[in-house]
């Protein structure tokens, strides 16, 4: 699969997924390159980071990222985390984003071809299964070269296209300086089969599998 120039493309990223899921693999994200890369992929209308942090991270080194990416092309929507006791008496923190960013995608999905959603999170699979009804198709980006792997079995077999984040580590990594573009020309993302993309065939059961 590849992006035709016309395709209408919403970005969904889980930050502290894609954050570890690079992290695992040696890298740091440039999200500078991420959004030029998929700018070259087609019409991207929307490009959106989700971010959970605590009352202790408004001024940590969190947000200085949270603020270039909305100053940068990105939407930053954050959610504040809970505090609470578990059964033991111990404290414990909980947050996620898994529903703000199914509702958000839901809402958008009369307006794009495509999805790409940069997470691993398995309970994401029944808002990626809603899309495709809809008629959008679906890359999910995480990587199963982690170990232990980054990305819920479930996820990765219903998107429609998965693609390894190692395989896009030259590309979207700060490690490696940004490679020279001529003017007038841009190299879109290649999305090679059957290691890296693992296409949607068939009608699947009801935990996913084909």
């Amino acid at each position: 699969m590849s992006f035709s120039s016309t395709d209408r493309i919403g970005l969904y990223t889980d930050g502290a997924n894609l954050i570890a899921a690079a992290r695992a693999l040696g890298f740091d994200v440039d999200f500078k390159r991420l959004l030029y890369e998929f700018r070259g992929c087609g019409r991207l209308l929307q490009a959106v980071y989700y971010a959970v942090i605590s009352e202790s991270q408004a001024y940590s080194t969190v947000r200085p990222l949270l603020d270039w990416l909305d100053y940068n092309g990105y939407t930053v929507i954050t959610k504040a985390t809970k505090e609470f006791l578990d059964p033991g008496g111990s404290r414990r923190v909980k947050g996620n984003i898994d529903v703000d960013l199914a509702v958000h995608a839901m809402e958008f999905a009369k307006q794009i071809d495509q999805m790409v959603l940069f997470s691993g999170d398995g309970k994401l699979r029944a808002m990626v299964g809603a899309m495709q009804r809809r008629g959008v198709r679906v890359t999910v980006i995480s990587t199963i070269s982690s170990e232990p792997p980054m990305i819920a079995d479930s996820l990765r077999r219903q998107a429609d296209v998965f693609i390894d984040l190692i395989e896009l580590k030259s590309r979207l990594g700060r490690e490696e300086p940004a490679r020279p573009v001529r003017s007038g020309t841009h190299q879109k993302i290649q999305i090679r089969t059957p290691a890296v993309m693992r296409k949607r065939s068939g009608d699947r059961n009801s935990d996913g599998a084909p």
